[in-house]
């Protein structure tokens, strides 16, 4: 969600969450008997600074190390909801004890923090090659919210907990309910009610501990909490702020496949939709360090979402059927929040993210002079193309000219500072790369033995 949303809540809360009838408590569903996780899937509603790229439907993007995104459905909606405000926010997917994915989300389309509901979507999915069964479930029957919902099994229980962020007695807190199949919940109560008032909380279990990770309203930053039982209020912070960007929200605590640990927080300034990361090896130390953002690229335009860990066959379930993206971008790797764009039909590297953001999505077709090198052709101007003209890189119509197909196609070669990214030679200029000089694109003369800096401004990471 966003931060501004909190004097909403607070103007709309006039009085504690009512209670719902209990939910009947079941027996412990059995655990999931499963292949090892060995990629990743994401969940996120998808916004730009200026609005263009918002969409508030279902987005699913798939990984191989969690780290570098590929979105599916061509970054659409995989499902929209049909129901309440018809639009979500700040999906999260949880993996069920019997294998299955159940995905909740804020009952919330657009950016009108006032509206409010006391229900939140649900879908269901086995191998996330479809979601259905799409109801809303109602949490409680109070004026107030009920945003950024988060889920987990409680083993002591033999039930799931579903906590989410609402207005209870005038503050900001984080409250919980019980559940056994996601379709009734049990009374609401409130799970986390620090001073001051906390927004986004994200719970794991790890052994047995319970790990809370929230935004602390009053300074604007990142904590974690734990406790042994996971109960509520049960909670003792044990980390330090956290914040990178101006303004940052959102914590998502995930545990990698490979071991270790990472936690995302979605920034909203100085511009809306910057994601960022941390790592660190011991979940239960105060030991987080910011990630590079050279390693890590979150999927266009997402924000607030939830990533989980799948098997191959998942993996393969969901491309097959929602599809790789066709187009990719271009990102800088000494300037790695930067990515490849036309601007005044000038080629150049601008600080994601940006509007119109369709600048840097480009087809990568065979060259337009020689089918062995590559050529990018505009998303937004179909029919035109990088090309170079006295150096400098433009983006022109292809006017037919065996020139024109000459200056506009590039032979990809491993990167010169880095083997697993790319650089692009030109064709006709043999000795030239593209680079990035003051943010300009131009091709220029490059090898293996020209400065470490020069050769950052050639290598770039191909991916969408």
């Amino acid at each position: 969600m966003h931060l501004s949303r909190r004097s909403f809540g607070l103007a709309a809360a006039g009085a504690a969450l009512g209670a719902l009838a209990p939910a009947t408590r079941a027996a412990a569903a059995p655990s999931a008997v499963a292949a090892a996780n060995t990629a990743y899937a994401m969940v996120y509603f998808t916004e730009s600074p200026n609005g263009q790229g918002a969409d508030y439907g279902l987005h699913l993007a798939v990984s191989r190390d969690g780290l570098n995104w590929t979105p599916l459905n061509q970054n659409r909606p995989v499902v929209t909801p049909s129901a309440g405000e018809q639009g979500l926010r700040d999906p999260f997917i949880l993996r069920k004890q019997d294998g299955a994915f159940v995905v909740l989300a804020t009952d919330l389309k657009g950016t009108d923090f006032s509206r409010w509901s006391q229900y939140l979507h649900v879908y269901d999915s086995t191998d996330l090659s479809g979601f259905t069964g799409y109801r809303r479930l109602q949490m409680h029957t109070s004026s107030t919210h009920t945003w950024a919902p988060t889920a987990f099994w409680d083993a002591s229980r033999g039930q799931y907990g579903i906590v989410y962020s609402a207005v209870n007695g005038g503050r900001d807190v984080l409250m919980a309910n019980w559940t056994t199949d996601f379709r009734s919940v049990g009374s609401p109560q409130v799970y986390f009610s620090p001073s001051p008032g906390v927004l986004d909380g994200d719970v794991v279990v790890d052994g047995g501990t319970t790990y809370l990770y929230y935004k602390n309203l009053s300074d604007g930053l990142l904590y974690g909490a734990r406790s042994s039982t996971g109960a509520p209020n049960s909670f003792t912070t044990y980390t330090s702020g956290l914040r990178q960007g101006n303004a940052i929200e959102a914590p998502l605590l995930v545990r990698n496949n490979e071991g270790g640990w990472r936690l995302w927080g979605d920034s909203f300034s100085p511009v809306n939709n910057d994601y960022y990361a941390w790592s660190q090896t011991n979940i239960g130390a105060n030991s987080w360090a910011p990630m590079n953002q050279r390693d890590y690229t979150p999927p266009l335009n997402s924000k607030h979402g939830s990533i989980i860990g799948i098997t191959d066959a998942e993996y393969a379930a969901a491309v097959g059927r929602w599809g790789a993206p066709e187009w990719v971008r271009l990102k800088s790797y000494n300037f790695p929040d930067r990515f490849v764009r036309h601007a005044d039909r000038l080629g150049r590297i601008d600080a994601y993210p940006f509007d119109p953001y369709q600048d840097q999505l480009w087809r990568t077709v065979p060259g337009l002079a020689s089918s062995s090198g590559v050529s990018f052709e505009s998303v937004n101007y179909p029919g035109n193309y990088l090309r170079h003209s006295n150096y400098a890189v433009r983006l022109d119509p292809d006017d037919g000219t065996a020139t024109f197909r000459a200056d506009a196609t590039f032979q990809r070669t491993a990167g010169l500072a880095d083997s697993s990214w790319a650089s692009f030679r030109s064709h006709n200029f043999p000795t030239r790369y593209l680079r990035h000089s003051n943010y300009q694109l131009r091709i220029d003369p490059l090898d293996t033995a020209s400065s470490a800096s020069d050769r950052q401004d050639a290598t770039f990471r191909v991916a969408p």
